[in-house]
């Protein structure tokens, strides 16, 4: 008979079936996820795969929301776009949101292709020292949906993680979709022997973004994915012109700040809004170039620095 938690419900089929997290007798049962995705039965071979090709991989960084809008892409952008900015590192940036992969547009790479060597997959490079893969460069057109089920979903993300050529990286960041679903699992999962630094959690102040990253941080601390820090996007708006500072968001219940004493997770920083962030991304170039001493900027940049310095801890 397959294997049944300690924690499973009456007539559990156990993690080794078929029917694992999908039989009747899975509705409401805690370990569901974890059992539908694979993730239970056993270690996957390309894991092991995963593992030699990351080797040359130094750090690796997954950026997560609880839910969409919140500018997670955005950052994941230019934390690629700002690591980059020294020359001695190799950056590499990796689009796992399938079904809304919106790097390419972001790093001014739409239209671009995955090309193949005899090492694999190719990345699609901004500059000599950043590389960008996503499914993005798989499709016909930007309007193209992808419409696909989980096995599909995690079969392409074993791909770019096993096939595609990065060479020698200092940083490889990994934009997720928002949210907790099967994607997360199997980036997890597939670097699990690899070892993944940890992740940065991305919110805005308001109650309805500070719910769903909640459950964003209880995902992390069951999976035993160590988390960086938090991101509050949009945390308020610095005007270009008289510098003055307005709540367009008001953090009703204390915002990430207070979450993050609550729940005993580091506040990386605060970004404000700035419409120059948005029109940066529609053309695909760096803010840190477009407008480089903004308010904005200077959170990014100081948000950045603290990422490093964690990373730089994990070498020892």
């Amino acid at each position: 008979m397959s294997d049944v938690p300690s924690n499973a419900p009456e007539h559990c089929p156990g993690t080794g079936s078929d029917q694992a997290g999908k039989s009747s007798a899975c509705q409401g049962c805690p370990n569901q996820a974890i059992c539908a995705s694979g993730m239970a039965k056993g270690p996957d071979a390309a894991i092991e795969e995963i593992k030699k090709k990351m080797a040359t991989v130094k750090h690796k960084i997954l950026v997560l929301s609880g839910k969409g809008g919140v500018g997670k892409s955005t950052f994941s952008a230019h934390l690629a776009y700002c690591l980059a900015s020294d020359e001695t590192k190799q950056v590499a940036l990796l689009d796992i949101d399938i079904c809304g992969p919106s790097i390419p547009t972001m790093m001014g790479l739409e239209g671009e292709q995955v090309h193949q060597s005899g090492s694999g997959w190719s990345p699609v490079y901004v500059e000599d020292n950043l590389g960008v893969m996503s499914v993005g460069f798989l499709l016909s057109g930007p309007e193209d949906a992808v419409i696909w089920r989980g096995p599909k979903k995690n079969g392409m993300i074993k791909q770019f993680l096993r096939d595609v050529d990065w060479g020698e990286v200092d940083y490889l960041i990994v934009d997720t979709p928002p949210g907790t679903s099967d994607e997360h699992l199997s980036i997890v999962q597939y670097l699990s022997a690899a070892g993944i630094d940890g992740a940065v959690l991305i919110t805005t102040p308001q109650e309805v973004s500070l719910q769903d990253v909640r459950k964003e941080i209880s995902f992390c601390r069951k999976v035993k994915l160590p988390i960086i820090g938090i991101v509050e996007n949009m945390s308020s708006f610095v005007c270009p012109k008289c510098k003055n500072k307005s709540q367009i968001f008001p953090p009703t219940s204390g915002g990430a700040e207070k979450m993050c004493k609550d729940l005993n997770v580091p506040l990386l920083g605060k970004v404000p809004l700035d419409p120059r962030i948005g029109k940066s991304c529609d053309e695909g170039k760096s803010f840190f170039a477009e407008v480089p001493d903004s308010p904005a900027a200077a959170s990014y940049k100081s948000i950045i620095q603290r990422i490093q310095n964690y990373c730089s801890t994990c070498e020892q």
